[in-house]
């Protein structure tokens, strides 16, 4: 697995399976939080990356969504510490298979029924910020698909919001999403937040996201 540094509080986790699987380490003064939980033989070097940066315990899981690269290593890394996971409260009964994902025949448990809470919330609806991130509805890819913002490094994690090839923002895998016109006009958060740095977990880094996304918009 390849670990590198992204900007001042944020690593990257690469692994392949078939394709690129990305998933990211945060760092604040509270502890770390892991973004999306890749696939099962992730866990050993998601474990390794936290006790390498010397920052502190691993203190949560956010997901970006439910789907199975997404959650693979959760059972593993909880194995030494019971950390809370945390979704969109839209997501939950997909990812514990009550209900079946849009355009899946059947409902599958990618995370253990229970053990996933969601994410908080203000008075408001308003996602509130967790672990120095700030998350964004964007359902699209899936129902309660979610993007993290961390506003001091300018860094937005995407989740699979978008593809991307040769820093170039792509739509998400059309076979996997859920309602590719829903995911389009998610994607307009990039223009709201206008970060540096777009992070996808199927593709690599896009760079001033804002400036493709007109040139995004006519292409799909």
């Amino acid at each position: 697995m390849k670990v590198e540094q992204i900007s001042e509080h944020i690593w990257s986790l690469k692994t392949w399976m078939l394709i690129p699987v990305h998933i990211w380490v945060v760092k604040d003064e509270r502890g770390i939080t892991l973004v999306d939980a890749g696939i099962p033989l992730m866990a050993k070097g998601i474990l390794k990356t936290v006790q390498d940066l010397n920052a502190g315990s691993l203190a949560r899981i956010v997901l970006t969504h439910g789907h199975s690269d997404h959650t693979g290593a959760i059972n593993k890394v909880r194995q030494t510490s019971s950390i809370p996971v945390y979704a969109h409260s839209i997501e939950i009964p997909y990812l514990e298979g009550k209900l079946a994902y849009p355009r899946r025949k059947k409902a599958a448990v990618t995370v253990v029924p229970g053990l996933t809470q969601p994410l908080p919330s203000s008075n408001q609806n308003q996602l509130s910020p967790i672990g120095g991130l700030k998350p964004y509805l964007t359902p699209g890819h899936s129902p309660g698909h979610v993007v993290y913002y961390h506003e001091k490094d300018q860094v937005l994690l995407a989740g699979d919001l978008f593809t991307s090839k040769n820093g170039t923002l792509k739509k998400p895998m059309p076979m996997f999403t859920a309602n590719m016109e829903e995911a389009l006009q998610s994607a307009e958060i990039v223009s709201q937040l206008n970060p540096k740095r777009l992070e996808v977990c199927h593709g690599n880094c896009v760079l001033n996201p804002g400036e493709q996304i007109e040139d995004y918009r006519k292409s799909n």
